[in-house]
Protein backbone atom coordinates (compact mmCIF):
# COMPACT_ATOMS: atom_id res chain seq x y z
CA UNK A 1 0.00 0.00 0.00
CA UNK A 2 1.30 3.50 -0.50
CA UNK A 3 1.73 6.36 1.81
CA UNK A 4 2.56 9.92 1.67
CA UNK A 5 4.02 11.32 4.57
CA UNK A 6 3.81 15.04 5.08
CA UNK A 7 6.17 16.44 7.35
CA UNK A 8 5.12 19.79 9.34
CA UNK A 9 7.14 21.34 11.79
CA UNK A 10 8.05 25.27 12.78
CA UNK A 11 10.50 26.80 10.07
CA UNK A 12 11.99 28.89 12.86
CA UNK A 13 12.66 25.54 15.13
CA UNK A 14 15.75 24.16 13.01
CA UNK A 15 19.04 25.56 13.13
CA UNK A 16 20.96 25.52 9.67
CA UNK A 17 22.96 22.58 11.39
CA UNK A 18 19.97 20.75 13.00
CA UNK A 19 17.89 20.83 9.64
CA UNK A 20 21.05 19.61 7.61
CA UNK A 21 21.38 16.37 10.00
CA UNK A 22 17.37 15.81 9.79
CA UNK A 23 18.39 15.79 5.94
CA UNK A 24 21.07 13.10 6.65
CA UNK A 25 19.37 11.41 8.93
CA UNK A 26 16.16 11.43 6.81
CA UNK A 27 18.28 10.07 3.62
CA UNK A 28 19.81 7.35 5.51
CA UNK A 29 16.21 5.80 6.32
CA UNK A 30 15.34 7.03 2.33
CA UNK A 31 18.40 4.51 1.19
CA UNK A 32 17.19 1.53 3.99
CA UNK A 33 13.56 1.47 2.53
CA UNK A 34 15.32 1.76 -1.27
CA UNK A 35 17.13 -1.30 -0.24
CA UNK A 36 13.48 -3.38 0.30
CA UNK A 37 11.78 -1.47 -2.50
CA UNK A 38 9.61 0.55 -0.27
CA UNK A 39 10.82 4.16 -1.25
CA UNK A 40 9.02 5.97 -4.14
CA UNK A 41 10.10 9.40 -3.72
CA UNK A 42 10.61 12.23 -1.07
CA UNK A 43 12.05 15.61 -0.85
CA UNK A 44 11.96 19.05 1.65
CA UNK A 45 10.43 21.97 0.33
CA UNK A 46 11.63 25.23 -0.02
CA UNK A 47 10.80 27.76 2.68
CA UNK A 48 7.06 28.74 3.06
CA UNK A 49 7.67 32.06 2.19
CA UNK A 50 8.51 31.14 -1.32
CA UNK A 51 4.56 29.42 -1.96
CA UNK A 52 2.78 30.70 -4.27
CA UNK A 53 -1.35 29.66 -3.65
CA UNK A 54 -3.52 29.37 -6.71
CA UNK A 55 -7.79 29.87 -6.27
CA UNK A 56 -9.93 29.77 -8.88
CA UNK A 57 -13.42 31.84 -8.34
CA UNK A 58 -16.23 32.78 -10.97
CA UNK A 59 -13.76 31.80 -13.68
CA UNK A 60 -10.80 34.50 -12.10
CA UNK A 61 -7.25 32.90 -11.34
CA UNK A 62 -6.37 34.32 -7.93
CA UNK A 63 -3.03 34.60 -6.91
CA UNK A 64 -1.08 34.99 -3.21
CA UNK A 65 2.20 34.94 -2.51
CA UNK A 66 3.01 32.18 0.55
CA UNK A 67 1.16 29.69 2.45
CA UNK A 68 -3.44 29.89 2.15
CA UNK A 69 -3.62 29.37 5.84
CA UNK A 70 -2.09 31.19 8.71
CA UNK A 71 -0.07 28.15 11.03
CA UNK A 72 2.32 27.28 13.79
CA UNK A 73 3.56 24.28 11.61
CA UNK A 74 4.12 24.66 7.35
CA UNK A 75 4.61 21.99 5.17
CA UNK A 76 8.34 21.36 4.81
CA UNK A 77 8.38 18.37 2.79
CA UNK A 78 6.64 14.55 1.77
CA UNK A 79 7.99 10.44 1.71
CA UNK A 80 6.27 8.42 -0.46
CA UNK A 81 6.53 4.67 0.46
CA UNK A 82 5.19 1.71 -0.61
CA UNK A 83 4.66 -0.74 2.45
CA UNK A 84 2.23 -3.38 3.55
CA UNK A 85 0.03 -1.75 5.71
CA UNK A 86 -0.49 0.91 8.17
CA UNK A 87 1.60 -0.52 10.82
CA UNK A 88 4.17 -0.51 9.12
CA UNK A 89 4.42 3.40 7.57
CA UNK A 90 3.77 4.23 11.25
CA UNK A 91 6.56 2.69 12.24
CA UNK A 92 8.60 4.58 9.48
CA UNK A 93 6.90 8.19 10.52
CA UNK A 94 8.14 7.35 13.98
CA UNK A 95 11.91 6.83 12.89
CA UNK A 96 12.19 10.51 10.87
CA UNK A 97 14.31 13.31 13.06
CA UNK A 98 11.59 15.30 11.79
CA UNK A 99 8.59 13.67 14.01
CA UNK A 100 10.92 14.49 17.37
CA UNK A 101 10.50 18.57 16.25
CA UNK A 102 7.00 18.64 14.18
CA UNK A 103 4.54 16.67 12.71
CA UNK A 104 4.41 13.62 10.77
CA UNK A 105 0.81 12.79 8.84
CA UNK A 106 0.43 9.39 6.97
CA UNK A 107 -1.68 9.36 4.38
CA UNK A 108 -2.65 6.60 2.14
CA UNK A 109 -2.89 7.09 -1.51
CA UNK A 110 -5.33 6.41 -3.93
CA UNK A 111 -4.41 4.20 -7.24
CA UNK A 112 -5.37 5.80 -10.20
CA UNK A 113 -5.15 4.18 -13.21
CA UNK A 114 -4.05 6.09 -16.65
CA UNK A 115 -1.85 8.10 -15.29
CA UNK A 116 1.44 8.86 -16.65
CA UNK A 117 4.34 7.67 -15.57
CA UNK A 118 8.21 9.57 -14.66
CA UNK A 119 11.64 7.64 -14.48
CA UNK A 120 12.59 11.50 -13.51
CA UNK A 121 14.33 11.94 -10.55
CA UNK A 122 14.26 14.77 -8.22
CA UNK A 123 17.46 16.93 -7.79
CA UNK A 124 18.26 19.55 -5.60
CA UNK A 125 18.70 22.88 -6.84
CA UNK A 126 20.08 24.67 -4.01
CA UNK A 127 20.54 24.68 -0.84
CA UNK A 128 17.45 25.49 1.86
CA UNK A 129 17.73 28.97 3.22
CA UNK A 130 17.11 29.06 7.24
CA UNK A 131 14.60 32.34 7.53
Amino acid sequence: MKFMFLVYSDEKAWTPEEWNQCTLDSARICHELSEKGQFLGASPLHPVATATSVRVRQGKRLLTDGPFAETTEQLGGYFLVDVPNLDEAIAIAARLPSAQKGTVEIRPLYELIGLPTSDKGLEPDSKRSNK
